[in-house]
């Protein structure tokens, strides 16, 4: 392990590494923001809506979350972003006093692409809500992302589908870059960090090649983005592994939208520090529970006369407080508790999972303690239903 100095405390964002693991890349950090610092490896609660689905700020809070994320397009949908900055930004608007972060819509030119045309100049949605006609360009994503106020923005990307071929990813990568440009040069404030965003779908030399130009740039923070979005598990071990070198060891590092056991272990074996995804929400909404690394349908029968914790070991409200047999029953009645305790749970469940990481990393046991995850051999499903 070796450890590093302190941070200086003159900006309202700096990222301070205080150990590196001896066998691998994995790091433990300390990301500062104006709304408080993220210990890292840590993952983030996404909170589309400027909620994370069923759960008060309080119960955010206990599951250990320190940053979450928004999302840019939505919000602008509905309440729209005047709204939430006539309220005093998204921390008053919903009550969350920690980090927050903004998706910047990039997402949706891939999510809604039969709702959507892309051009060098923007994105034109026509809006699943009413039809009405959307343009989204990197000047309108970050005017959106100023005025809902999160302390990290990201820039306006386009996220190529998988499979593409790599003369369309390489387009997409190019106009990403282009965009960012464009995103920096419209950003208005200094308490919002603006992230970049590495794109290059499953092509290594394009993604090593965009990470070394977005990395000239100097940006508070990075991105890799543009994985699950499809592609076969094991592409994105190699794409996390040429990209996250390449990015300035300074800087936060951040891998979108994965939340699974086995791809965050190994990415942070690569040195990736933050992590978003909605699988714990998710799937609290349909009735499962991530339990020692594996997922549990709490429908099953076999959960109807359990009455031990979800976990012994978990300290989350929902395993103190309650059984799996009392869990299995409201899911089966359809009550709305049921949906907030597992979710309660499961975040507190990747937190943990994260801070595990941390904590090894700190005493140098990551690659011995984690050795279940990183090992090639694990395959990707790591459900149990």
């Amino acid at each position: 392990m070796h450890a590093l100095n302190a941070p200086s405390s003159s900006s309202q964002f700096s990222f301070h590494c205080q150990a590196i693991c001896s066998h691998s890349s994995a790091r433990a950090g300390i990301f500062l923001t104006p709304h408080g610092s993220v210990e890292t490896p840590r993952f983030m609660p996404v909170g589309t809506l400027a909620n994370v689905k069923t759960l008060t700020p309080e119960q955010l809070q206990a599951t250990g979350a320190q940053m979450i994320l928004a999302n840019t397009y939505h919000l602008h949908l509905q309440p729209g972003e005047t709204i939430v900055a006539q309220a005093g930004g998204l921390h008053a608007f919903m009550q969350w006093q920690g980090p927050i972060l903004t998706d910047s819509g990039g997402f949706q030119v891939f999510s809604l692409s039969e709702l959507r045309q892309i051009n060098d100049t923007g994105v034109t949605f026509r809006s699943p809500r009413d039809g009405q006609v959307i343009e989204l360009t990197p000047e309108r994503s970050i005017q959106i992302q100023n005025a809902l106020g999160a302390d990290v923005i990201m820039a306006f990307d386009e996220c190529p589908p998988y499979p593409a071929s790599q003369t369309a990813v390489a387009t997409a990568t190019e106009r990403t870059y282009r965009w960012l440009e464009r995103c920096i040069a419209a950003h208005q404030r200094s308490d919002q960090a603006l992230f970049g965003i590495v794109q290059g779908g499953v092509y290594p030399e394009l993604r090593q090649a965009a990470a070394r130009q977005l990395a000239a740039l100097d940006l508070p923070g990075y991105a890799i983005g543009g994985v699950s979005v499809g592609e076969p598990s094991e592409l994105i071990d190699p794409i996390v592994q040429a990209t996250a070198p390449l990015l300035p060891p300074d800087k936060p590092r951040y891998l979108m939208g994965v939340g699974t056991y086995r791809e965050m272990a190994r990415a942070v074996a690569a040195g990736v520090d933050l992590f978003d995804c909605v699988i714990p929400t998710r799937l609290a909404r349909h009735g499962s529970a991530l339990v020692g690394g594996e997922r549990w349908n709490l429908k099953n029968a076999r959960f109807q006369q359990d009455f031990t914790p979800l976990d012994q070991d978990c300290p989350c409200y929902t395993c103190r407080h309650f059984t799996r047999a009392y869990v299995s029953h409201l899911l089966r009645a359809h009550e709305i508790l049921g949906y907030t305790l597992l979710s309660i749970h499961n975040i507190t469940e990747l937190v943990r999972f994260t801070e595990g990481m941390r904590a090894a990393i700190l005493s140098d046991r990551f690659t011995m303690d984690f050795s279940r995850w990183l090992s090639p051999a694990i395959l990707q499903s790591d459900a149990i239903e």
